[in-house]
């Protein structure tokens, strides 16, 4: 992974263009070839970012970064504060407490608890940004991303958009919808969800233990 911390401005031109002025900020470059762009603040959440695959051009002064999609991030550099590199190694992967992994493994096996007629493909289905906890088929052989968490928030509906999108570029799989679920939600992440086109399902974690092929303890939030 390559940090650069750096005086810069970034230009985005593809689905909108988009301008940063001047400022100090930090340039993230993972080894997939990954590309964020990180404030002082904003939490976790990238002020512009390039996913992999992509190409990265760089001089003294300038990195632009460009894929297929005819997306371009141009990056001026007009003073560098810190540059390092470092060799992460393997990752061992995320590991969910209890709770969720639990909540997952019972909805891979009861997947129909979440709408009639839904069937497992796979848990764990991997993506070029990370693995979707359940990929599942409907009842009408469309593709539904889902994501377990055990409290459901904003930062889960952004990270189930995402794999949607990497999916939906699989013409195998495409089109393909989302379903959030969770043992709680959030508003502001509900509102979130409606406005991705992504449903919301909060799940009585006691219940789904106990259920029965005819027995649902769940309630939907669309």
């Amino acid at each position: 992974m390559r940090l650069v911390i750096a005086r810069c401005t970034v230009d985005y031109s593809g689905r909108l263009d988009a301008h940063l002025p001047e400022a100090v900020r930090l340039i993230m470059v993972k080894a997939d070839g990954t590309l964020a762009i990180h404030s002082d603040g904003n939490a976790s959440k990238p002020l512009n970012w390039m996913v992999s695959p992509n190409v990265l051009e760089t001089s003294d002064d300038r990195w632009v970064v460009s894929n297929k999609k005819g997306e371009r991030l141009t990056i001026t550099l007009h003073e560098i504060i810190q540059d390092v590199t470092h060799n992460l190694g393997d990752d061992p992967g995320l590991v969910k407490d209890g709770v969720e992994d639990h909540l997952q493994a019972l909805l891979a096996d009861k997947p129909w608890i979440l709408e009639e007629g839904l069937t497992l493909i796979r848990r764990e289905f991997p993506t070029d940004i990370g693995p979707v906890d359940l990929l599942c088929a409907d009842a009408n052989g469309v593709t539904v991303a889902v994501e377990v968490k055990r409290r459901g928030d904003i930062d889960g509906v952004e990270q189930l958009a995402r794999y949607i999108e990497r999916l939906d570029n699989d013409s195998r799989l495409a089109p393909v919808r989302g379903i959030l679920t969770a043992q709680s939600i959030a508003p502001q992440a509900i509102v979130l969800a409606e406005a991705r086109g992504i449903e919301a399902v909060e799940i009585d974690y006691d219940g789904l233990k106990e259920a029965e092929d005819t027995e649902l303890r769940l309630f939907s939030i669309r």
